[in-house]
């Protein structure tokens, strides 16, 4: 089956040097880059292949439920646990104003997190990038990378489980991909150190820039589960994070992606897909799920029936068995929501999961 996202060729920008050492780009109007998908050409399995061999793995943990409310001292010392058993970044989430209101700012959340351990990597996924405007966004990244440098993942996403966040923070919520599409052109530009001109369809920018500048770029990994996200990811990703998908989408997209990227000129990418699922660990099955179910449908206003065939639940083994799927279908960015009946159990129901993935990983390596 070929899907195409009909999108209008980009004219290809004029560039120039400054005078100084800065570069600049001069941009006629703004048009989005014509990129296909094929989900039937080659083997779903081939990107994969490719990922196994060359992409290391890596854990995320989010942050447990009742991180913040703890005292400073015991915030600290959770964030230790998790670098103990071997996480490497620890991720939150990003909303404004989600179903009744609720929500965190997620560059305010890593910040905050960054300074309470000395290397634990950070990542904001999903960011609602179509509520911001692209360069307030390039100066929060710079400032991260400053105070912890080489330590951060950005996941990027439309916000599309609940179009009213995004109405009232002023946003049509049919141009969510549209804006984000500007908006992630407009970041890599400044990443890459450049002095930007851009004239979009939302954003319009005259000499734009950021300094200090960049030291690399930070890797951004596009959420969603539309083939717009799939496209968008071809086009402006470093890796797609998948959610309540089957492992065969999952293989299916690895795939689309890179071709769809090779189609667009990108040949060369590191890819680290993702996959970000919720996960219950108790010692039964009954009691995982009902832990799982509650906070899912405390968070989303949704019946749990609606994310349950996604949604792993049981022991450490139950939800490593779950996820080992995904694993082999090309997912190197595993982020774990798991919701037990403490922090502490969170920590190490999280941990054994991974190492059970990793020893499965070994395994098949050997």
């Amino acid at each position: 089956m070929r899907q195409e996202c009909q999108m209008r060729p980009m004219m290809q920008p004029r560039r120039r040097q400054s005078a100084g050492s800065d570069r600049e780009q001069q941009f006629r109007p703004w048009r989005e880059q014509t990129c296909s998908l094929n989900y039937g050409r080659l083997p779903a399995s081939l990107s994969a292949e490719r990922i196994k061999v060359n992409v290391p793995m890596r854990f995320g943990m989010c942050r447990p439920e009742r991180f913040w409310s703890q005292p400073f001292d015991e915030r600290r010392e959770l964030v230790r646990q998790i670098a103990d058993h071997g996480f490497d970044h620890i991720y939150m989430a990003d909303h404004v104003s989600f179903r009744d209101g609720h929500g965190s700012d997620g560059f305010v959340e890593i910040a905050g997190l960054s300074q309470m351990h000395p290397t634990m990597g950070i990542m904001i996924s999903i960011y609602l990038l179509p509520l911001r405007h692209p360069l307030p966004v390039a100066r929060q990244l710079a400032t991260i990378e400053q105070i912890a440098p080489d330590r951060m993942l950005f996941g990027v996403g439309v916000g599309g489980d609940d179009p009213h966040e995004v109405e009232v923070c002023g946003v049509d919520p049919k141009t969510r991909g549209r804006r984000t599409n500007e908006s992630l052109h407009i970041i890599r530009a400044l990443m890459r150190g450049e002095t930007l001109d851009f004239d979009g369809n939302f954003f319009k920018l005259a000499k734009a820039r950021i300094k200090p500048a960049f030291t690399r770029n930070i890797p951004i990994l596009i959420g969603g589960r539309s083939d717009a996200a799939l496209n968008r990811t071809a086009l402006y990703g470093d890796g797609w994070i998948g959610v309540w998908c089957s492992p065969e989408r999952y293989a299916a997209a690895v795939n689309a992606i890179d071709e769809a990227a090779h189609s667009a000129g990108r040949t060369n990418v590191g890819w680290m897909h993702g996959y970000q699922p919720w996960a219950g660990i108790a010692d039964t099955r009954e009691e995982a799920r009902r832990l799982v179910a509650k906070a899912m449908e405390n968070f989303y206003r949704v019946p749990f029936e609606k994310f349950e065939r996604y949604t792993p639940y049981g022991t450490p083994d139950d939800v490593a068995a779950a996820l080992q799927p995904y694993v082999d279908s090309g997912c190197r960015v595993m982020n774990l929501k798991i919701v037990a009946a403490s922090d502490n159990q969170e920590i190490a129901g999280a941990a054994a999961v991974r190492s059970a993935l990793l020893k499965k990983r070994r395994q098949a390596t050997a």
